[in-house]
């Protein structure tokens, strides 16, 4: 039976969909964190996205920025069909604030 593809999904059913999340309580708790974004604002599991959203993720210290391809017209994808739901636009790692520090300490040799 054919069915026609969505226009609209859930935040946390497309990030499931399309793979970026393993699970859909994932998404739900990465939306909850403030984790992800659509257009540029804090996104709820709840809120519908359509074809040409933006979408930030931001996860382990990695920023990963996605624009919305097209939608699934079933819940459930093949891996390989899983990555033509998005096209990514940056993937880029947060700046980390930890400092290296060298070691300045000089041992002494007596001979």
């Amino acid at each position: 039976m054919f069915r026609a593809p969505h226009t609209f999904m859930r935040l946390d059913l497309f990030l499931k969909a399309s793979r970026l999340c393993l699970r859909r309580t994932v998404a739900q708790e990465l939306c909850d964190a403030g984790a992800v974004f659509v257009s540029d604002a804090p996104a709820k599991s709840s809120r519908v996205v359509r074809v040409g959203d933006e979408i930030i993720l931001r996860r382990r210290g990695q920023v990963l920025k996605l624009r919305v391809a097209m939608l699934p017209a079933t819940r459930q994808l093949a891996r390989s069909e899983a990555s033509q739901l998005y096209e990514i636009i940056s993937n880029s790692r947060e700046a980390e604030e930890t400092e290296e520090t060298e070691n300045t300490f000089d041992p002494i040799v007596s001979t």
